[in-house]
């Protein structure tokens, strides 16, 4: 059974209703068609008001879905990483970076911060 995206055809998602039941996907083939849906509602926002950045839908889409799994357990984290071909935009991926330790989190997010803050 394929997970639905947007199974209530809202205008306006929150992320935890975008993103939550992607936590829950196992399966490669849902995972596709998850994101491709996924990717569609993004793109609808981008016709109107295009990023300055050049992101894609697809990019904006695998941003949102890495940071997310972020806030869910590791074995959870990976496994949509490895699902949906994306990363946690700072601290990567698991399986090449391993999982952070508290200490590697805040000081990674603090440096992301000055770099933002810097730019």
């Amino acid at each position: 059974m394929m997970t639905k995206f947007n199974p209530e055809n809202k205008e306006t998602l929150t992320f935890g209703e975008c993103l939550g039941p992607a936590m829950e996907i196992t399966d490669p083939q849902d995972a596709q068609q998850y994101l491709a849906e996924y990717v569609n509602h993004i793109q609808k926002y981008l016709d109107k008001e295009p990023r300055e950045d050049n992101m894609t839908a697809e990019d904006v889409a695998k941003v949102n879905l890495g940071y997310y799994a972020g806030y869910y357990d590791n074995e959870t984290r990976g496994r949509v990483e490895s699902l949906f071909t994306c990363a946690h935009p700072i601290f990567g991926t698991v399986k090449d970076n391993g999982i952070p330790t508290a200490e590697e989190a805040l000081e990674l997010g603090r440096l992301t911060a000055k770099n933002r803050n810097d730019g």
